[in-house]
């Protein structure tokens, strides 16, 4: 497992974490290290056993104060999957995924408590939008990894913002329920290859943020790439995304600012 861990974490950051010793987990960490994104799927199903499974370990994930703000909802209707999957004619490769499931920031359950005891909401400011999101980020990160050591692939999906107001309706959700991303799911046919990251010396700091390591780790990163991923990723952003997700919110009557 240690070689295993080495080689995965060299192909990933340029640098292996090597083992001296054995320490316990060492077989989930491997796989862990391992992950890549799946978008090439077996036409076997899921076993509905295993999605509640991989659903409660999900759920189990930390959550803000026990306020509990992530829902995931399954997209089971083939004619709800064959709608989310005309929206988004770039990725033919959905329609071919097992399970789909849309993850969302969901505020309302909260709120029904506080109408449910007659009580005043004194929240409504950005910080109550932030911890449901981080909720449901919290969720679909266990989710991915509960798939992982489970033996499935996964593929997160953030284009369903790029038409949140028809995915709202399609799910039907109620005020403050925000879709956060979608993650397809299923035994995978294949992977993609493992994707490099930046190195631990401009991601991971001790005690400071170091700028100085930062613009090393961006000076050396393409050559390791193999590509200039600074210039797509400049590319991919000089053009407006979801500049109206904020009016979105707005109108799912999350407040972005206190009073």
């Amino acid at each position: 497992m240690k070689s295993r861990i080495a080689a995965a974490t060299r192909r990933r950051y340029g640098t292996a974490v090597e083992l001296s010793g054995e320490l316990p987990g060492l077989d989930a960490l491997a796989a862990l290290n391992e992950r890549s994104v799946c978008r090439r799927y077996r036409g076997d199903p899921v076993p509905e056993e295993f999605v509640r499974l991989l659903c409660a370990t999900a759920l189990a994930a930390p959550t803000k104060s026990d306020l509990q703000q992530a829902t995931i909802v399954r997209l089971a209707d083939p004619a709800k999957r064959a709608a989310v999957g005309a929206l988004l004619p770039g990725s033919p490769w959905l329609a071919r995924a097992p399970e789909l499931f849309i993850f969302c920031a969901d505020g309302w359950r909260l709120r029904r408590l506080f109408e449910r005891r007659n009580a005043r909401f004194p929240n409504e400011h950005l910080d109550a939008f932030f911890n449901a999101t981080v909720d449901a980020a919290l969720a679909l990160g266990a989710f991915v990894a509960a798939a992982e050591l489970a033996g499935l692939g996964s593929c997160p999906i953030s284009q369903v913002r790029d038409h949140i107001e028809r995915i709202d309706e399609l799910l039907e959700l109620p005020d403050w329920v925000v879709p956060v991303a979608g993650l397809a799911l299923g035994y995978p046919e294949a992977k993609e290859p493992l994707s490099a990251r930046l190195a631990p010396s401009a991601t991971v700091h001790t005690d400071r943020y170091d700028t100085a390591a930062v613009e090393r780790e961006l000076d050396a990163y393409d050559a390791r790439r193999g590509r200039d991923w600074s210039g797509d990723k400049v590319r991919q952003y000089s053009t407006v995304w979801r500049a109206d997700f904020g009016a979105y919110v707005t109108r799912k009557r999350f407040r972005l600012k206190s009073d």
